[in-house]
């Protein structure tokens, strides 16, 4: 569903992925495949990754990877022709000569504006290069955020009746936006399922220039001395620990790993101090690249669990010591039991009887 709604929304494009492998298109399949071959870590990826003379080496999936890249670039070179003609239809490129709202057009409209100085615009090769981005960043992490809501949902019953009450009173199968963001028991739980199941569980950054960091926590180095800076040389890499804030003790209480909506009634003291750009949290970031993209996923979310949770009842299928999960890009959850199976969340789904 995630990616039939990033295909319209992104680049009014038809993934038609809710129709079933039978009828996947080619771009979807392509998607799928640099996917796959994209989260696979294994000791060759990551050491290509460090050392990028070593890129030479072939691994194992690199063939499927580049034909997919191809297909790729080569459908994006035919969505971006096909955006300029519908919204240029030969007028001249003023603001108000465009209609259509997804993000490539917009992206396009931003790009080709007669206002724009030529040194601010960019390259076919650099709007293209934003496609995988989009797709990647808009279905694979709503995608997995709401599964792992799911999940949650299923080892805490009390708070799925809860959530499903709330959304039963309203009085509408298909919510505005406005709506949506109206039931703070919806948005209790979709926060606290991205505090405990943050999709992309940490990230780097890589330091332009030498700096210091303040800490508001002095260290002990091995040698006894303490610190209350931290000293960041040009070049060096800076992991964000995503999860690891989320879930800290220091800020959530010593039930920080139990998923519990009712704690966003009363926001702890020293998560305020969290520079998240939303919820208190970094998962979507923070700062001027924070995820330009969070609104978007969360009401698509909301939207999701709202269709879900008012019609069907879910309970996990297997015990919860079952379920384990991968980190790739994106935490994606898998039965440890079966781990050749692939990524999955077996769940009992049975209609919700409003009657009774």
């Amino acid at each position: 569903m995630t990616l039939d709604v990033i295909g319209l929304a992104g680049f009014n494009y038809k993934f038609d992925a809710l129709k079933g492998d039978a009828n996947k298109n080619e771009l979807n399949e392509a998607f799928s495949t640099i996917f796959r071959s994209r989260t696979r870590m294994n000791m060759l990826f990551m050491l290509r990754g460090l050392f990028p003379p070593l890129r030479f080496i072939r691994a194992e999936g690199d063939a499927d990877a580049n034909r997919a890249s191809r297909t790729m670039d080569r459908i994006g070179k035919e969505l971006l022709s096909e955006s300029k003609t519908a919204l240029a239809h030969g007028e001249k490129m003023e603001k108000t000569s465009w209609k259509s709202r997804d993000l490539l057009s917009l992206l396009l409209r931003a790009n080709m504006a007669t206002d724009l100085p030529e040194s601010q615009r960019m390259t076919d090769e650099d709007v293209l290069a934003q496609v995988p981005t989009f797709l990647v960043a808009g279905h694979e992490t709503t995608s997995t955020a709401t599964t792992w809501a799911l999940y949650a949902l299923t080892q805490a019953p009390e708070a799925q009746s809860k959530l499903r009450e709330e959304l039963l009173t309203v009085s509408t199968d298909n919510p505005t936006m406005d709506d949506l963001n109206a039931l703070p028991y919806l948005d209790a739980v979709v926060r606290e399922t991205l505090r405990v199941h943050a999709p992309v569980p940490s990230t780097m950054r890589i330091a332009m220039k030498d700096d210091i960091l303040p800490l508001s926590t002095p260290f002990t180095d091995k040698y006894g001395v303490e610190h209350d800076t931290l000293h960041v040389r040009k070049g060096q890499t800076v992991l964000i620990p995503i999860l690891l804030l989320n879930r800290s003790k220091s800020i959530w209480g010593e039930d920080s790993f139990e998923f519990k909506p009712e704690r966003w009634q009363s926001t702890p003291e020293a998560a305020t101090h969290i520079p998240g750009v939303w919820g208190n949290m970094l998962t979507f970031l923070g700062g001027p690249r924070a995820c330009i993209g969070y609104r978007f996923s969360l009401v698509e979310m909301k939207a999701l669990l709202f269709t879900l949770i008012r019609a069907f009842e879910f309970e996990l299928a297997v015990p919860p010591q079952d379920i384990a999960k991968k980190a790739g890009i994106v935490q994606r959850p898998l039965v440890v039991t079966e781990p050749n199976a692939g990524n999955q969340m077996p769940l009992l789904v049975k209609p919700y009887n409003h009657s009774g």
